[in-house]
């Protein structure tokens, strides 16, 4: 029998779908915008051979999604006829007084502006002319293309280890050749149907044969299992009415950005004294950083709700492209104590990672894009904020003979009132807030508050260590 994901790896992912149908709503784009401060401007022709080398790595970037007729099937990625890399790497030159916040400037108005759907949804751009000779690259792609893990595995692939660069393989076959497995021509879009039928008939008659046996051999324990993963499912999918934030309710299209920087081996130490992970420590520094952000606008909160997302990327999965789920839950603000907060995080997060039904989550989404675009994005609106970690590069990585100094990622709010993203790069990690303007109006406070969240969890570290957090500017 024809394994579907094989058969249909041209069309669009469930969960990618999903994204895009919520974008419908422009206050629930997928863009993901990520920046990188160079110590010097990069050489043109080797940047534009880097680039090169991506599109013949991940051909995903050289389709357009093609939709299909009244929406009903996903889109079908498709070579762009008319691919032109010129269009898709721009270089400008920053206007006085060119400072940092021109390049984030930048990035929030790339966050705004939505991707012309009729080519392949990515544009990287330089931006030549900070002080001391600096550049920045802000890198622009649809979070269909790819996510944070697959975008790290795709740079650690095209970027240099060091400034002279070196020798690669060639790669310039994978330009014509199709992905292993993949058919030279989609399948029709009766096709997919058929196929994703199958697949789902497949899927629950495999399911039923096992559960009948259970079902005899140890009745109890499967109808145990069986509720587990029905509660599960409920608790993935249930819908969210309200806000928990009295403070962050507004919401609009309107974008701005900010940054800090932590050191690494602080964060780690701090978390190891709680016997908890680096992602138990930054997302209670982000809590502590809330709860005083609120008690500035006369609020004190209990807890708010959060979007978590969780990779489902496995190592036999191809680079490029989606491969996480979004787990929305809330998380305490009224724990003063940084360890015994991590400890918290950790134990409600570790559960949400292993809920029954979390593998399930293609599935799930597949069944809730038969529901209206707006009651997908309303499951997501009342959500009061998304925080991601990715893990990024311990050693510099070059371009076109730049050092990267910083790596910035700012993701989708996703209907949230901000998004905060830490990348690990280096000895720092560098974190990015992303801010529904109308939900966060004062930005520099609500980034002075969660910086003061990662000062009293670094507070767990020996004093000789570095704990210093900078907000950048």
């Amino acid at each position: 029998m024809t394994d579907v994901s094989t058969t249909n790896q041209r069309y669009m992912t469930q969960t990618d779908f999903m994204s895009w149908r919520m974008e419908e709503d422009p206050i629930l784009r997928s863009t993901i915008v990520a920046v990188a401060l160079l110590d010097r401007s990069p050489d043109q022709s080797r940047f534009v051979d880097m680039m090169r080398r991506a599109v013949d790595l991940v051909p995903l970037f050289r389709r357009a999604a093609i939709e299909a007729p009244m929406g009903l099937a996903p889109p079908r990625w498709a070579d762009d006829p008319d691919f032109d890399l010129s269009w898709h790497l721009r270089r400008y030159t920053l206007p006085e007084p060119r400072t940092w916040d021109g390049v984030l400037d930048f990035a929030r108005t790339a966050e705004m502006t939505a991707f012309d759907k009729r080519r392949p949804l990515w544009e990287f751009t330089v931006l030549d002319g900070l002080h001391d000779g600096k550049s920045a690259l802000v890198m622009k792609v649809h979070h269909s293309l790819t996510d944070g893990v697959s975008g790290m595995q795709i740079a650690r692939e095209i970027v240099d280890f060091t400034r002279d660069g070196g020798a690669r393989p060639d790669r310039t076959e994978q330009r014509t050749a199709t992905p292993d497995g993949e058919s030279p021509t989609p399948p029709g879009r009766l096709s997919w149907y058929r196929n994703t039928a199958t697949d789902v008939a497949r899927r629950a008659s495999d399911t039923l044969v096992r559960n009948s046996v259970r079902l005899v051999r140890t009745p109890r324990a499967a109808w145990r299992d069986a509720a587990a993963l029905a509660g599960s499912t409920l608790r993935l999918t249930r819908p969210v009415v309200s806000t928990l934030s009295p403070v962050m309710t507004k919401r609009s299209t309107r974008r701005h950005c900010a940054v800090l920087d932590v050191p690494v081996d602080a964060l780690a130490q701090a978390a190891a004294a709680g016997a908890c992970s680096l992602n138990d420590a930054f997302l209670a520094a982000v809590l502590l950083g809330m709860a005083k952000y609120h008690r500035l606008h006369g609020a004190e909160i209990s807890e708010l709700r959060m979007t978590l997302p969780i990779s489902l990327r496995a190592e036999t999965d191809p680079m490029g492209g989606n491969r996480i789920t979004l787990a929305r839950f809330a998380l305490p603000t009224d724990i003063d104590d940084p360890a015994e907060l991590m400890r918290r995080v950790h134990a409600t997060v570790d559960a949400w990672r292993h809920e029954p039904a979390i593998p399930l989550s293609p599935t799930i989404a597949g069944a809730l894009n038969l529901l209206p675009a707006s009651t997908l994005g309303n499951m997501l609106k009342h959500v009061d904020f998304v925080a991601s970690n990715v893990v990024g590069s311990p050693v510099p990585l070059f371009i076109a003979g730049s050092e990267i100094l910083h790596y910035y990622a700012f993701s989708p709010t996703l209907g949230s009132a901000f998004n905060v993203t830490l990348m690990s790069y280096t000895t720092r990690c560098c974190v990015g807030i992303n801010a529904d303007t109308d939900a966060i109006p004062d930005l520099a406070t609500l980034t002075d508050s969660i910086a003061d969240g990662f000062r009293a969890v670094l507070g767990l570290c020996a004093k000789t260590t570095d704990t210093r957090v900078v907000v950048a500017s």
